[in-house]
C-alpha cells in the first residue's frame, strides 16, 4: 500500500465512526407532563415504568424520560410548551393536562390518563378510532359519582344534606357537579357545592362541613385531591365526617369508602401503550380504553369510629375489607 493510499485509509478511520454514530437513531424520548408532584405520584410512576418495560423500554437503556411537574394547573401550558420545544417523541399526561399537551401539539403522540370523555370534550373523534394525535386511557370519574353519592347514603341513611368537593380549576369540575347534583334530587338529597384549589381551601371547605351539619361527603374526582389523600383522609376524621373517595388508596389510609378503577394497574397500561407509540403505531389508530372492573373498598376501622354499621349489601359487594 502506498503512502497515498494509506493516508487516506486512516482518514476513513477517523471519519467513520462519527458518520456511523450520524446513521444510528437517536434515543427516543418521553416528556412526562405531571399536574402534580412527583413524591404523590411515585407508586404510579412505578407502575408506569413496569408496562413500559413490558412493551421492551427501560429508562436509560433504551428510552430517555423528560419530567415536567406543575404541582398545579397553572403551570400545565409552559411546561407542556418546553416539552414541544425538546421535540420529544411522545408525552404523557394525567386529565389535568390534556388541554395543556393539546394546545402544544397537534403532531406530536399524546397517552392521556383520565380527562373524562374524551368524544365529549373533543380531543378524540371517537373511542375506536380517535382520529388525531392522542389516545389513552378514561378512568371515568365523572360516571362513577353518582354510584358513590348512592354508596355513601346508603351509607348514612339518615342523612338528608350532602356534599362535594371539587376543584373549579378542572375543566369537568361543572360536569361533576351537574351529574351529582341530579343524582342528588333524583335520592331526594339536598346538595352543597365546596370548592378548593389550594391546600388553605380545602381545609376551609372541611371546616364548613361541621357547620353546614353535612352528613356525608363525596370527594370529586381531581389529580390535585388525589395528591393530597393523606391530608383529605385525615381532615374527613378530624371533622368526622363520612366520605367517599375515587381510588383505594383513600380507604388505605383511613378513608371510609372508595369506589373507581384501580390506577396503578391504568398506569401500568398507560406505559405499554407509549411503549406502542414509540413503536410506530399511531394515536390516531389506538382505540381510548375505559376500565371494565372497579373496585370497591370499605375500611370498617373508620366506620366503626365514625358510630356507622355498614350495611351487608356493601359488605357483600367490597372487593375488600379493611378492619
Amino acid at each position: 500500500m502506498n503512502r497515498r493510499k494509506l493516508m487516506l485509509f486512516l482518514g476513513g478511520a477517523v471519519i467513520a465512526p462519527p458518520v456511523l454514530r450520524a446513521q444510528q437513531k437517536a434515543m427516543p424520548v418521553i416528556g412526562y407532563l405531571g399536574s402534580v408532584s412527583p413524591r404523590s405520584r411515585a407508586p404510579l410512576l412505578a407502575a408506569f415504568h413496569r408496562g413500559l418495560g413490558e412493551a421492551g423500554y427501560v429508562e436509560g437503556y433504551n428510552v430517555a424520560i423528560e419530567y415536567r411537574w406543575a404541582e398545579g394547573y397553572d403551570r400545565l401550558p409552559s411546561l407542556a410548551a418546553d416539552l414541544v420545544g425538546h421535540k420529544v417523541d411522545v408525552i404523557v399526561t394525567d386529565g389535568a393536562g390534556v388541554l395543556a399537551a393539546k394546545g402544544a401539539t397537534s403532531t406530536i403522540p399524546i397517552v392521556v390518563f383520565g380527562g373524562g370523555d374524551p368524544v365529549t370534550a373533543g380531543w378524540a373523534a371517537s373511542l375506536a378510532r380517535p382520529g388525531g394525535n392522542l389516545t389513552g386511557f378514561t378512568i371515568m370519574g365523572r360516571e362513577l359519582n353518582p354510584k358513590r353519592l348512592d354508596l355513601l347514603s346508603q351509607l348514612v341513611p339518615q342523612a338528608k344534606l350532602m356534599a362535594l368537593l371539587v376543584n373549579p380549576d378542572s375543566n369537568v369540575a361543572e360536569t361533576q357537579i351537574q351529574d351529582v347534583q341530579e343524582a342528588a334530587r333524583n335520592k331526594g338529597l339536598q346538595l352543597d357545592v365546596l370548592k378548593a384549589t389550594t391546600k388553605d381551601e380545602i381545609d376551609r371547605a372541611f371546616a364548613s362541613l361541621a357547620e353546614l351539619r353535612v352528613g356525608g361527603l363525596v370527594v370529586g374526582s381531581d389529580p390535585f385531591f388525589n395528591s393530597r389523600r393523606a391530608e383529605v383522609v385525615a381532615l374527613a376524621a378530624r371533622f368526622a365526617v363520612p366520605a367517599i373517595y375515587e381510588w383505594r388508596e383513600f380507604a388505605e389510609l383511613g378513608g371510609l369508602i372508595s369506589y373507581g378503577p384501580n390506577q396503578a394497574a391504568l398506569w401500568r397500561q398507560v406505559g405499554g401503550y407509549v411503549g406502542r407509540v414509540l413503536a410506530g403505531e399511531t394515536p390516531a389508530d389506538l382505540p381510548v380504553q375505559q376500565p371494565t372492573t372497579f373496585e370497591l373498598v370499605v375500611n370498617l376501622k373508620t366506620a366503626k369510629e365514625l358510630g356507622l354499621t355498614v350495611p351487608p349489601s356493601i359488605l357483600a359487594r367490597a372487593d375488600e375489607v379493611i378492619e
